[in-house]
């Protein structure tokens, strides 16, 4: 879907698809560079990070196992509760892997440095973050994410995997959606 296409519902583009694509072709470069001779196992967020996991993982030039889990702190709200559950968990042994937690948004840093903490108890041989979107003003909880794609406003945003209430994770960029939407 394109920005267009729900327009009355937004209020700016903040990043285009393209300028999304070539963020991510960027990362993919480094994380190849960082991971050299390492096995990769990429782990998506669930539902956010579905367009940012796929498109990561198509860019990759190396091979890469994913996995998926699903944890929830928003509910249908526009802000996180901070309380952290588990509504879907691994179906992939973690003890010695290099795993790279896939994010769509580093918001206030509490789902994720929750879910960062949950995945080192595993054993892991690292522990990384990839986000697409970082949020420094929302920050309640500082998160070292060693790959960031892009640092925004705090502004309440949907699109490239990013919902409010289900709606918009299909729009190709991301946009602030107007207040009048979730008021």
């Amino acid at each position: 879907m394109e920005s267009a296409d729900v327009a009355n519902d937004l209020t700016e583009v903040l990043l285009t698809e393209q300028q999304i694509r070539d963020r991510i072709a960027a990362m993919c470069r480094e994380i190849e560079r960082d991971y050299e001779g390492r096995d990769l196992l990429l782990i998506g967020v669930l539902k956010g990070a579905v367009m940012v996991m796929a498109d990561l993982a198509r860019e990759l030039k190396r091979d890469v196992e994913m996995d998926w889990m699903a944890v929830s702190s928003y509910g249908a709200g526009t802000q996180s509760s901070g309380v952290v559950r588990i509504v879907k968990d691994l179906d992939t042994d973690l003890a010695g892997r290099h795993v790279l937690i896939v994010e769509d948004i580093v918001d206030s840093g509490l789902t994720l440095s929750w879910l960062r903490s949950n995945l080192q108890s595993r054993g892991p041989a690292s522990v990384e973050i990839c986000a697409l979107l970082r949020k420094p003003e929302a920050a309640k909880i500082e998160i070292d994410a060693r790959y960031v794609g892009f640092e925004i406003p705090n502004a309440f945003v949907v699109g490239y995997g990013l919902d409010y209430a289900e709606r918009y994770r299909n729009l190709r960029d991301v946009s602030v959606l107007a207040p009048h939407v979730y008021a």
